[in-house]
């Protein structure tokens, strides 16, 4: 009875290792395939070169006019600010 348990439990484990290491094969491949793509995306950035280049892109939409900031008035912090009301039960 020993041995047929045994053997039985044994012939369990092997088959769910077998079966742990397809899906750990599967999840490999898909790896190796999203970095091959990655690997090609890379290269052609390589190729083309222009995202490095910074005259390549107008930023002139985001400068700040100085001239503008003087009408915005400054706020002034509020250092009395309390919390121990918030943990006062």
């Amino acid at each position: 009875m020993k041995k047929l348990l045994g053997l039985t439990l044994l012939a369990t484990i092997v088959l769910l290792s077998n079966e742990n290491n397809s899906t750990i094969e599967q999840n490999l491949t898909k790896t190796q395939i999203e970095l091959q793509k990655q690997i090609d995306r890379e290269k052609a950035f390589a190729k083309d070169g222009t995202f490095l280049k910074g005259e390549d892109y107008d930023l002139s939409y985001a400068e700040v006019n100085s001239s503008n900031l003087d009408h915005i008035p400054t706020i002034e912090p509020d250092y009395d600010f309390d919390m121990d009301d918030v943990y006062s039960d």
